[in-house]
């Protein structure tokens, strides 16, 4: 697949808005698909759903990438819990990364999200920190030398350092695609790494997951641990961290099984 700066900066345009993409190819009697909600993770934006999502509408499905602000968990699933409250019907929530703890919270309670997707994500138990998942198993790469700390008035910001961007989190994209990634990046607030998660949703919402057999972000054995945990359907498939930019298809592929 070749990801282009246009294609970049078009996702990013599209994912922006908020708004459900509404150029699907399929009859119109697919509009009653569940509306899929993406939701990225830190160090990335939106538009790393581009291809996903352009795949799911085209296939008939709503979809919405709403903007995650990365302040905290907490912070972050009441976000995205007011944004869901706006949507009828059903729901498929689908997650990457730090989004993963993100869905599993704002989920809960939530009798519309019928499914939870999890790509390369964390699937956080009760209690479980950032920390908790990320170093349970070794292999991952986004330590905290590999992060920059930039103070802003509230506290500080976490970013991936150039040196190690490419390699830990998007090393099967091309070199120019993950360098716009990095100095395109949204930081996570750095008090959330210390920040437990509430009660999961998965406990009561089926689950499926992708896992990405290179990611030097999440190690493949932390997300085969969270998904057994949780009781995911799984497929597994070798892509890095970004398994959802390296491995579009097979990431719709895998939604489109949750929404049945």
């Amino acid at each position: 697949m070749r990801i282009t700066r246009r294609t970049l900066l078009a996702g990013t345009t599209a994912a922006a808005t908020g708004a459900v993409l509404a150029e699907p190819a399929a009859p119109a009697h697919h509009r009653s698909e569940p509306t899929v909600v993406l939701v990225h993770g830190a160090f990335a934006d939106a538009s790393g759903w581009y291809e996903v999502a352009t795949g799911l509408a085209h296939a008939g499905f709503p979809v919405i990438a709403p903007p995650n602000p990365l302040r905290g968990i907490a912070a972050d699933a009441a976000y995205l819990a007011s944004i869901l409250a706006t949507l009828s019907g059903p729901l498929v929530l689908v997650a990457h990364s730090y989004g993963g703890m993100v869905i599993s919270n704002a989920a809960t309670g939530n009798a519309n999200v019928k499914a939870l997707v999890y790509v390369a994500a964390f699937v956080p138990d009760e209690g479980d920190t950032l920390p908790d998942l990320q170093y349970r198993f070794p292999g991952s790469r986004v330590t905290p030398e590999a992060l920059d700390f930039r103070p802003h008035p509230a506290g500080a910001d976490a970013y991936i350092k150039k040196a190690f961007f490419r390699d830990t989190f998007a090393g099967d994209l091309p070199r120019a695609t993950a360098s716009l990634m990095w100095a395109g990046q949204r930081p996570l607030n750095a008090s959330t790494f210390e920040e437990p998660s509430g009660v999961p949703a998965w406990r009561t919402i089926p689950s499926w997951y992708l896992a990405a057999r290179d990611d030097h972000v999440i190690p493949v054995a932390a997300q085969r641990f969270m998904a057994q945990r949780a009781g995911s359907r799984v497929t597994e498939v070798a892509a890095s961290h970004v398994a959802m930019m390296s491995q579009p298809a097979a990431t719709v592929d895998l939604i489109k099984r949750a929404a049945r």
